[in-house]
């Protein structure tokens, strides 16, 4: 089922989703189980997959010369989405991401996800290499995400790569990302929702925002999208403060605002137990506030890591 047919299902309550990542190349399929099997009890109606394109190593030979390997830590999404539709029977949301595909490595992923029966998708141009300055496309493949997104909306249409028989239209769900602090390499706001508007138009029907711990935040950044005749669903992403260390990492790779109030209250703690404790309290009152204003999901990125959120599912759901 798509995602948006699970919101208007729902009547306006508040639902529960999660996103996962895949473990570690030459893992187990049982890390995602145990990462998912704690949440089951609160009913989500789909879950998230990310995808991480292929990063480089530095391999140093007996001669003192480095060689440069590419390698992927993160393997598996399309399995894993298969996984979980077979296990669990809910609805998976493979990310598709722009590096590391050509335009048809990503046409035959979405064949295989079309015939898996996966409804959705989250298009996303995905994040730079840690060996990059900035993202680099593959090449033959997308630079942006509208590039990525405009070929999963031509795949609804019936319009394929090569065309040389009759096809069959996808009908894809898409969901795109959203930046209520602002997409880090735009200019400002306004360029921002112009992208995010241009997204939409071309045929998005979801978006997820990227984490906040300020809910005046996302209650701002929805008046603009509405302000800017963006009326799909926007979905809040969260994610609660589990260490110390997340004040300064949180800002610096995701590039979002600690609230004073938050961070005052974290280094006032005493210990690493009392952070974890104290982070999950301030979610619990930040998903109770967005329920009250009517956000259409609540979903957290675990990290693989269900404990935090099972119990702030328990305090809410």
């Amino acid at each position: 089922m798509k995602i948006t047919e699970h919101i208007q299902n729902a009547k306006g309550k508040t639902l529960f989703s999660f996103e996962l990542l895949p473990p570690v190349k030459g893992q187990s399929i049982q890390g995602i189980y145990d990462a998912i099997d704690p949440l089951m009890e609160f009913k989500p109606p789909f879950i998230d997959v990310t995808y991480h394109r292929e990063d480089f190593i530095y391999k140093q030979h007996d001669n003192g010369l480095l060689e440069k390997v590419a390698y992927r830590k993160r393997p598996g999404t399309v399995a894993i989405c298969a996984a979980i539709i077979n296990r669990y029977k809910v609805d998976a949301v493979p990310h598709l991401i722009c590096g590391g595909f050509t335009v048809e490595e990503t046409e035959n992923a979405l064949i295989d996800l079309q015939f898996l029966g996966i409804d959705n998708v989250l298009v996303l141009r995905g994040d730079a290499r840690h060996a990059d300055t900035s993202f680099i496309p593959t090449p033959g493949g997308h630079a942006y995400a509208t590039d990525l997104l405009k070929q999963v909306v031509d795949m609804n249409k019936g319009k394929y790569l090569y065309e040389d028989h009759e096809v069959v239209n996808a009908d894809f769900c898409i969901g795109v990302a959203g930046y209520p602090e602002k997409h880090f390499e735009a200019p400002n706001l306004k360029t921002d929702f112009k992208y995010l508007k241009q997204k939409i138009d071309m045929g998005a029907n979801f978006i997820v925002t990227q984490m906040f711990f300020d809910n005046n935040k996302y209650f701002e950044f929805v008046k603009q999208c509405r302000e800017n005749g963006i009326n799909v669903p926007v979905i809040p992403g969260l994610k609660p403060i589990t260490s110390s260390k997340q004040l300064i990492n949180l800002p610096k790779i995701f590039h979002i605002d600690i609230p004073e109030d938050l961070s005052d209250a974290v280094h006032a703690c005493k210990s690493e137990k009392e952070v974890k404790d104290l982070g999950i309290e301030w979610m619990i009152a930040q998903c109770r506030e967005l329920m009250k204003f009517g956000a259409p999901v609540l979903h957290f990125y675990t990290m693989s890591n269900p404990g935090p959120t099972k119990k702030i599912a328990e305090a809410i759901f």
